[in-house]
Order: C-alpha cells, then structure tokens, then sequence
C-alpha cells in the first residue's frame, strides 16, 4: 500500500470501465442480444402497460396456486373484479421499482418470483392445514425449519431441492443473458415514479375500504383470502397488527373513562368463603347441531346441554371468527378485550400475549385468592398457550403433555373426557376457591369425508351428498361425546359439593363451509353457551358477545375486578362504549397505559406447567441392557436424562419407563425426567435422583417444579 500511487488507481479504473465496456458490447452483439433487441425496446417503451399485464397474470397465477385450480381462480377473477383488480395494482407498484436498475429484465423476474412464491407456500399450507400463509408464519420460521419432517415426506423435500436449485440456476442464467436499458437513468425520476405508484396504492386501499371492496376485519382468516385475495390478505398480515393509535387519545381521555382510576379496583359483595369457583370450558368447534336446518339427527345428540338450556341462563355465543381462530374467541374471553380493534387475521395469542403481559380473568381472580389454572388436552406450544398463559397472570398450565391420553378420535384429537380428572387435580392443589379456563380440543376438524366411525351412536338424515353426510356424522357424534363430557363435568363438580359456576361455550362453528341460511339463527358469528351453577342463580336467557361473558358472570356473582371486566359492567350500552373500549384496549396494550397510574396488575408471570411433581422410586437394570425406571406421573411426554444427556426411552404407563440403551449407571450419576413438549421445549423437570449402590437418592428442590425454577426460565436458557 505504501507503494500504491494516484496513477496507479486511475489505471485501475479506467482498466475496469474498458473491460466493463467490453463485456457489454458483446452481449450487445450476441445471437440472443440482437433477437431480443426489439423486444427490449417495445417493452421499455410499453413498460407501464406490461407491468399492468404482467401483475394481472401473476395475481391469476397465484390464486389458482392458493385455490389449487385454475378455474376456481377464474371464478374470481370474473365474479369479483374490483378485488382481482386491486390485488393486481397491489403487485404493479412492486414493479415500479425495476425503473432503478438497468437490468430492468432481471428486475421484473426477482418481483414475480417474490410473488409467485408467496403463492406457492400459501397453497401448500393450504394443503396441510386451514390457515393460510401470513405473516406470523414468517415469525416462527425458526420452529418451523425444526419440524420440518412433519410437513414434508422425503420425496416432497427432494423435489422442493431441486425445484429450489432451478429456480436460481434460472435467475442466474437470466442476470447474464438478460439485456439493459440502454438509455440514461434517470434514478431521481425513478424514485419519484415509485413514491407516486405507492401513494396511489395508498389511496386506491382507502377508497377499497370505504366501498367495502375489501374490509380490515377477519372473521374467519381463510375465507379472508378467498374473498380479498392473496396478495391483500397476505401485506395486511405483515403492515396492520395491533392497535393503531386511536383519535383523541390522551391522558385526560384515560381518566375520563376509568373514572380517575376507579375502574381497576379488585373488590366483591361476597365474603371470602362465600365466592364459588369459576370453571370456564370452551368446546371446541362446538355449536347446537338442532340449530341446523338442512339436515336432523337419529336421536338428540347433545341432551345434557339441551337440559343445562332449559334450566340455567343460555342463549346465543358471538365470536369473533368462523371456523377457525379457537385463540381468538379464547382471548375475548379471558381478557374481555374484543378482537374486532386489532389487524385483520391478527392472534394476539401468536403477537402480543407471547412476549408481554396483561390483565386477564386470572388475574383479576387472582387478586381476590383465586387459585387460577389453565388446562388444553393438545400440546403446550399449540398457539404459543404455555407462554401466553404465564403472561397473563395464571398458577398453573396443564397441557397434553402432563395427561396420559388413552382416547383419541379418529382424526387423532385427544378425547375431552380426559380433562376431568386433571380438571379435579387442578382444584384439588388448593385449599381456596378457583378458577380454570378450559380449552377442549375434540371437536377438532379436518372432518373425514368417509365413513370412519363403523357404528355411529348419532346418524345423520337430510343430506344427499355422500361425502358431506359423512363429514356432519362424524362430527354429530363427536358433539355427542363432547355432551357426554360436559354431563360428566357437572356430575364431578357436584360430587364435590363445594360451590361452583360452570360457563360451556362453542369457539367457533366448524369448518364445514356453512351459509347463514343453513342456521336458524341466519348468522354465522353465533355459537351457543350456557352457565350452569349448584348456587342458585337466576336463570337469565340473553344473546352476549365473547368479550362480554366473562364481565357477565363476574357481575352476577357480584365481583368487580380486573380493569376491562369493571368497565363492562360500568359502560355496557352506554353512549361511545365501544370506542372507549378501543381507547382503553389501546392504553393497556399498545399505549402509556395512564389508566393504570404506574401500577399495572401484572409485570412478570409466575406460572407452572402442571400440577403434580414427577417422582422416581427405583431403577432396576435388565439382564443385559438397559434399566427400568419406576415413578409417578409419567406421560407419554417424559424424558429421561443421565447427567444432562436424553435417553432413548419408552413409555409403558404412569409408574413404569424403559431405558433399552443406557448404559451401566456409575455412582454419583444424576437422573432427572422432564416433561419435553414441541420443539423440545422443557415445560417441567423432576428433582435430580443421585444413582447410589442401585438406589436412588432424591436431592430436594432442584427440579422445576414448585420449588424449583419456573419452565420459562429453563426454555429462555435453552434458547427457545
């Protein structure tokens, strides 16, 4: 470098611009450069109008992808053109940004294989479950890249190699073959060229909201993209999360609406040992099957909630979705907050609630001596509810991976009959009144279209399509074993003879394509709940939204706790109530949270997975191989470990595990099982046990269990 000279780089320089110079001047003169001349330069001079062509073929393209037929996509396109229209100027503006390169080719074949892959991966989720591709898919790539093997079979990721492979070996080949603009560039026009596109895009979306040609709402996320399409569905997901910052919002506007504060209070009218516990069960995909008018049943199939009906307070369950989104009805429930405030498609369950804290029923029961518990018979990491669940104020979680699920559907969903037991496990762990937020699973679709119950207890008549009356049976008799569930519950609870409040809902109907004119109701938003109580309650039919119910309850069992609840009870049907309502969601979630005076109801979770500890006895070796493990409390989910290293295991049942591979245990070995949901994460971990002279040796307070440190701690140290 010392030796490097002002001439010496402007040699350089000028060296690089001639062989620059060169290279394209030979591509200028190639066979390929002087066939595509004429059609460089029509399109350069018609670029606007192949952009406008171009998008219009790739929207096509990708709708027939997501609906996995052309003709489908042509149905949209013909019976819906404002939205094909839109969709397309959507993906015009990307193509404003070829005019600042001179690879202008190269340029448009980057944009439309953006777009097209956005199409692929949406239609192949679409393949592999209800909800499309959006942008909370992209959130959690990291999880997704773990369970790959349980999306594709080998074949599947062969072919996505080498499809993959081609793709870029194309672009490639394009990039060097592809011709330039050969005129000036006028990059500071290009800018200009592309503010002004997606300004007009802007202004296009608002008229397109104002004339209803799409909506920011999403009652149901896939029925979403087939209505609005792909391309708006999808950037709605990534740009419209949250709560944008409504007009008039202020300090001033905070104390107004909380009354300076008084509406978060955590008080009651009854004496401590007078409060009932609070049992809440959201069945899913549940709806009265009697409220069906094209088809009728062989005999009731759900006679214990019709009883339940006629005695205890019922009537009509608004949720914020269709056949789809169970978190969401579960997060209106439980917050009282309600979801038609936030992004369209959004889970606050997948957004917010996964990373922060909020007031819940938990907590606002919790400040009262509620023992609070939350129980799902399907995976912890299902919707993100172990760490959801924590952050919103609860004592405990049991999840699938702390139950021994012997009955499952022939979909493969846990049966809900298995919640009982661990329902009363949950109670039992305290000595004061409690509260459980039950999520059930059951009810759980994809709905098989052929006959896979052999001899169904519920028949379905009224149905000519052979597929279709397969799909409603098998979903009657689930809604029959679900009945029988909630029967089973009540007779529980009343063996228990300890004061209690049950609340059974629906989360949403289920995916079976349902019009309003098949309903008697005429409205697709509508499930059915019910309160059953042993106290004595007046029956008080009445239609209510999800977000309501929980305020319902509180106020006829006269509590008057947690910020959102005491605000229902306070404003319901008065003047500007729900846009206070989204003035005071937006202060709690997403503002300075001035209703609160620096106080917030919670700051951190203290939550445990579970409710019981999983406790070694002995460990007995096989003649040759491998030991035996014995205990309590094992599942299907526990793993053994030997010095911090998993073990190949096998569960048998509740007390017994085998180990076949592990090798001779030496003195001073430490054994431990944990309980290992998705993505391995670690929800529980036992006491370590010290292998000594074939026994073992328990060392207290070293697990993660009560004592121990909390699950989220151990899955943040891990990582996860």
């Amino acid at each position: 470098m010392r030796h490097l000279k002002k001439e010496d780089i402007i040699a350089w320089r000028k060296a690089k611009k001639e062989r620059r110079e060169r290279i394209l001047e030979e591509r200028r003169n190639s066979a390929f450069a002087k066939k595509m001349k004429p059609v460089y330069m029509w399109m350069n001079r018609l670029s606007l109008l192949c952009h406008a062509l171009l998008a219009c073929v790739i929207n096509l393209v990708i709708e027939a992808i997501s609906r996995h037929s052309l003709f489908q996509a042509w149905d949209y396109m013909v019976n819906s053109p404002l939205v094909f229209l839109y969709n397309a100027f959507m993906i015009f503006a990307t193509f404003s940004i070829v005019y600042l390169f001179r690879r202008r080719v190269f340029a448009r074949i980057i944009v439309s294989v953006l777009w097209l892959i956005l199409g692929v991966c949406n239609g192949y989720m679409l393949i592999k479950r209800v909800t499309p591709f959006n942008a909370q898919d992209l959130k959690v790539a990291m999880d997704a890249v773990q369970l790959i093997n349980n999306y594709f079979d080998p074949f599947e990721l062969i072919m996505i190699a080498v499809g993959i492979v081609a793709v870029v070996v194309w672009i490639i080949s394009m990039w060097r073959r592809g011709g330039q603009y050969t005129g000036k560039l006028r990059r500071w026009l290009a800018v200009i060229g592309i503010g002004v596109s997606f300004g007009a895009y802007l202004i296009v979306s608002q008229i397109a909201l104002d004339q209803r040609v799409v909506s920011n709402y999403f009652g149901n996320i896939a029925f979403a993209y087939q209505d609005y399409g792909l391309p708006y569905c999808f950037m709605a997901s990534v740009f419209n999360t949250g709560i944008d910052e409504p007009t008039g919002y202020s300090k001033e506007e905070m104390e107004r609406i909380s009354n300076n504060g008084e509406i978060t209070v955590n008080e009651t009218s009854r004496a401590s040992d007078d409060l009932p516990n609070i049992i809440f069960v959201q069945l899913e995909s549940y709806f009265d099957v009697d409220e069906a008018e094209f088809f009728t049943t062989s005999e009731d199939a759900c006679p214990n909630l019709h009883e339940m009906y006629k005695n205890y307070s019922s009537g009509y369950f608004k949720v914020p979705s269709v056949g789809a989104g169970t978190a969401n009805t579960e997060f209106e429930v439980m917050t009282g907050m309600n979801m038609r405030f936030f992004g369209p498609g959004e889970y606050p369950f997948k957004t917010y609630l996964k990373e922060k804290t909020a007031e819940s029923a938990a907590t606002a029961l919790g400040a009262l001596g509620y023992g609070t518990h939350g129980l799902h018979n399907n995976g912890g990491n299902f919707y993100s509810r172990a760490r959801v669940y924590n952050n919103a104020g609860y004592d405990t979680f049991t999840s699938k991976e702390f139950m021994n699920i012997l009955q499952t559907t022939p979909n493969g969903w846990a049966k809900d009959e298995v919640l009982i037991q661990h329902m009363m496990e949950a109670m039992d762990t305290t000595e004061q009144q409690d509260f459980l937020m039950t999520i059930s699973v059951q009810g759980h679709g994809d709905y098989p279209e052929e006959q896979v119950i052999e001899d169904p207890k519920i028949k379905v008549e009224g149905i000519e399509n052979e597929a279709l009356k397969n799909k409603w049976e098998y979903y009657v008799n689930q809604v029959y074993e679900m009945d029988k569930f909630a029967g089973d519950l009540v007779k529980a609870v009343e063996d228990r003879g300890e004061p209690t409040v049950i609340v059974f809902y629906g989360d949403h109907l289920p995916t079976m394509g349902l019009q309003a004119e098949d309903l008697k109701s005429r409205y697709l938003y509508n499930t059915n709940y019910v309160i059953w109580d042993n106290i004595g309650l007046e029956q008080q039919d009445k239609n209510i939204p999800a977000y309501q119910i929980m305020s319902e309850v509180f106020e006829r069992l006269g509590i008057h706790s947690g910020t959102i609840f005491n605000y229902h009870q306070e404003r319901k049907g008065t003047k500007n109530y729900l846009s206070d309502l989204e003035l005071l969601q937006y202060d709690i979630l997403y503002g300075k949270q001035y209703v609160y005076n620096g106080n917030p109801p919670i700051t951190e979770g203290h939550m445990q997975m579970g409710v019981k500890d999983v406790t070694l006895s002995e460990i007995v070796p096989h003649l040759e191989t491998g030991y035996s493990l014995y205990g309590e409390n094992f599942t299907k989910s526990s793993k053994v470990y030997v010095n911090g290293e998993k073990q190949k295991s096998t569960f048998l049942n509740n007390t017994r595990i085998e180990l076949p591979d592990t090798s001779d245990l030496q003195y001073g070995d430490i054994i431990t099982v944990s309980q290992v949901g998705s993505s391995n994460t670690v929800f529980r971990t036992s006491n370590e046990y010290v292998y000594q002279n074939g026994q073992l040796i328990e060392k207290p307070d070293t697990g993660s269990g009560i004592e121990g440190k909390s699950w989220l701690e151990t899955t943040k140290e891990q990582g996860d």
